[in-house]
């Protein structure tokens, strides 16, 4: 958390934006990140099926994930991990002003992905039930969690695994029919935040919390006092009335990131040495109408 007092970014949050396959509207990411600092795009796995692309081509968009995904033996497991790094790679393109092929994922310590060779555009992943979302933000880190509107965790042990003791006497005094959704939102954003933070699970939910009846403005302590003040800007959102989504960005304190072109700001080493270890000839069958 950050100690309160800290100065308040101003950062807002636009609505999120559906890209129905690599022939969708980019321009519209461009826009939301030179307004907000920040964007959210989400995509139904459908439209993302890796066998589209075909071996060769897939392989070269999945770069050094090629691996991982070989190792994955489940179908449904493997299809999801392909398809939603192919989003994360054309999201980061059309940002960076570079080819989806270009871009290489790295992992910190704890699985939150970043890009290669350029951390000025942080990013976030998450996937669920054929729902595939991405979270793009400069000056600042982010994370997104996507969760079924229809995910029960309302129930006994609430405030031993998944709530601390504020959210939980504010749960309580709901009506009953609002309980599980409230909790439904407070997980995502819990999500969202370990992502962005780059702790993941490590950071136990019942540590940390928000308001559950109202707009989320700060992370809470376990006694609902603030741990945050105005470092952070969260928000929940849903899809159709069948996802729940949570959204946490962080700013740095540097302000909104403008210029993301990756020809200003990419060191030019790691440029060459992902041209020279792709191939012309893989960069040439890259180039297609869709893939």
């Amino acid at each position: 958390m950050t100690a309160p007092g800290r100065r308040a970014p101003g950062r807002t949050l636009g609505e999120p934006i559906a890209i129905c396959g690599p022939s969708g509207d980019w321009s519209r990411v461009r826009a939301e990140l030179d307004r907000h600092g920040a964007a959210v795009l989400w995509a139904r796995q459908d439209d993302w099926r890796p066998e589209r692309a075909g071996v060769p081509r897939l392989r070269v968009l999945l770069g050094r994930d090629w691996e991982r995904y070989l190792q994955l033996t489940h179908p449904q497991v493997r299809a999801r991990f392909a398809s939603s790094r192919v989003l994360l790679k054309f999201a980061a393109a059309a940002v960076l002003g570079v080819r989806p092929q270009s871009v290489e994922l790295g992992y910190g310590l704890n699985g939150r992905p970043c890009l290669r060779g350029y951390d000025g555009l942080q990013i976030s992943l998450s996937h669920t039930d054929g729902l595939l979302l991405v979270g793009l933000a400069t000056g600042g880190v982010i994370g997104v969690d996507a969760e079924p509107s229809d995910r029960v965790l309302y129930g006994p042990g609430l405030g031993r695994h998944v709530c601390t003791p504020y959210e939980v006497e504010r749960i309580e005094a709901m009506p009953e029919a609002e309980r599980n959704p409230a909790v439904l939102r407070l997980w995502t954003l819990k999500e969202a935040y370990s992502k962005a933070i780059g702790l993941g699970m490590l950071f136990r939910f019942t540590d940390f919390g928000f308001s559950p009846d109202r707009a989320p403005t700060d992370v809470l302590r376990p006694d609902g006092t603030p741990g945050t003040v105005g470092a952070w800007a969260f928000r929940t959102l849903s899809i159709g009335n069948r996802y729940t989504l949570g959204v946490a960005v962080g700013d740095s304190g540097f302000g909104l990131g403008t210029d993301t072109a990756a020809c200003t700001a990419l060191d030019p080493l790691v440029v060459d040495a992902l041209v020279e270890a792709l191939g012309e000839e893989a960069q040439d069958t890259a180039d297609t109408a869709e893939w």
